[in-house]
């Protein structure tokens, strides 16, 4: 998913890039003013999980990589707002140092997979609990399924307004394989809070551990 440099439109990419800045800028604030420093060393052993996981990359279409997010991991353990600020460190580190994902295009890759990812992944969870409260499992797998989706389908309409590729080549091919990493980060999201639930549930978001409960 991460898009290199030369494949998105200067418009484009400077839009994406404004909106990722304004996006971490509230994060910062919100994270200031809420976060428990107790979860300390959950947000490190959560971004050094996804780290590992992005680092694993497969050739998708137009340049693009296909991967595992983390977002809706990082946002179901840390609240949706710490991660957005760990999903950024970790993009923007990959894009700097491992020359994964272009620096001009950062905000872009920032928005697609450290904003969308963890905002959507959280509050589809947030919405099924709701609805379903019975079936917090389903929740979790859906919500953390539909993030990679809504990242894909951001990173296809950037490369689509970009001129790169239209819509309809890049769209089917993005779907499909991140509807697959979905289904897969999905299962791992939800192994990995039930996982930290029986050992360290205070790690874990309150609207998450009480919807095990």
């Amino acid at each position: 998913m991460h898009i290199p440099d030369g494949f998105l439109d200067p418009k484009v990419w400077a839009s994406a890039n404004v909106v990722s800045a304004g996006g971490l800028y509230y994060a910062v604030k919100k994270v200031r003013s809420t976060f428990d420093e107790r979860k300390v060393p959950a947000l490190g052993l959560a971004a050094a999980f996804i780290f590992a996981a992005q680092m694993i990359n497969f050739p998708v279409v137009g340049g693009t990589s296909g991967h595992l997010i983390g977002g809706a991991l990082a946002a179901l353990l840390l609240g949706p707002w710490a991660a957005v600020i760990v999903l950024t460190t970790i993009v923007a580190v990959q894009a700097l140092v491992f020359l994964d994902g272009g620096v001009a295009v950062l905000g872009a890759n920032v928005l697609n997979m450290a904003i969308i990812a963890p905002l959507t992944g959280y509050y589809v969870f947030m919405l099924i609990k709701r609805l379903a409260p019975r079936y917090p499992a389903a929740g979790i797998v859906i919500g953390a399924w539909m993030s990679v989706v809504a990242a894909a389908l951001a990173g296809a309409a950037q490369l689509a307004l970009s001129g790169v590729v239209p819509l309809a080549v890049v769209l089917p091919p993005m779907l499909f394989w991140h509807i697959l990493i979905g289904l897969a980060e999905g299962l791992i999201t939800v192994a990995v809070v039930r996982y930290v639930l029986a050992t360290r549930p205070d790690l874990v978001q309150k609207e998450v551990a009480v919807a095990h409960e």
